[in-house]
């Protein structure tokens, strides 16, 4: 990364929490962690020991498999979002599946995941996923219904015709024109800008 004018992401100081449904999966995770510069690192293969370990410790990042049986994954981040009493339920979480179609993404979404990445895994992707995770400003929202990171990627703003519930919602009125229309060529050269000449 040097040379990008990218900040280099240091994890040697970061703790990780791994769970996955098999030895060998666990194992190549562990070294991909450890080739990012990770040094702490907890594994396990069942959901009870990673939960009584997430109730003792913070963790700066969770990993989790989705494909073990009956949606354990899946139920383990919800039930950290929800655990009052623990220091990860606001630690990032990235779930780990082997199937990614749209209502998996959105069963990790609404865990309360801050992200899925498809299986098999590679670092470049993983490496990407965490910076991107480093660098997330949404807001932790919890309500009868959800606890975890905003699930709006983009503030659009309320549905048209409702009230926003947060004090940052934009408006979806659109205001009155304050200038001149423009003409069809001026909108035409937007889309289709020509060299300039000197």
């Amino acid at each position: 990364m040097s040379g990008t004018g990218e900040p280099r992401l240091n994890l040697s100081k970061a703790t990780v929490l791994l769970i996955q449904n098999n030895q060998s999966e666990l194992d190549i995770l562990g070294q991909v962690f450890i080739g990012f510069g990770v040094k702490a690192i907890r594994k396990f293969l069942l959901i009870d020991e990673a939960e009584e370990a997430v109730k003792r410790a913070p963790f700066d990042l969770i990993v989790a498999d989705s494909d073990m049986a009956d949606g354990a994954g899946f139920d383990f981040v919800s039930r950290v979002r929800r655990m009052d009493d623990n220091p990860n339920r606001l630690a990032p979480i990235l779930l780990v599946s082997g199937h990614t179609p749209p209502s998996v993404v959105l069963r990790a979404r609404d865990s309360g995941a801050n992200f899925i990445v498809a299986k098999p895994i590679t670092p470049k992707v993983m490496f990407d996923r965490v910076s991107w995770l480093a660098r997330e400003e949404r807001q932790f929202v919890v309500s009868d219904t959800y606890a975890g990171p905003d699930r709006r990627h983009k503030m659009f703003g309320p549905p048209v015709g409702t009230k926003g519930r947060r004090h940052d919602d934009l408006s979806a009125e659109v205001g009155r024109a304050v200038g001149p229309d423009l003409s069809q060529s001026d909108i035409d050269a937007m889309f289709n800008p020509k060299r300039a000449t000197g």
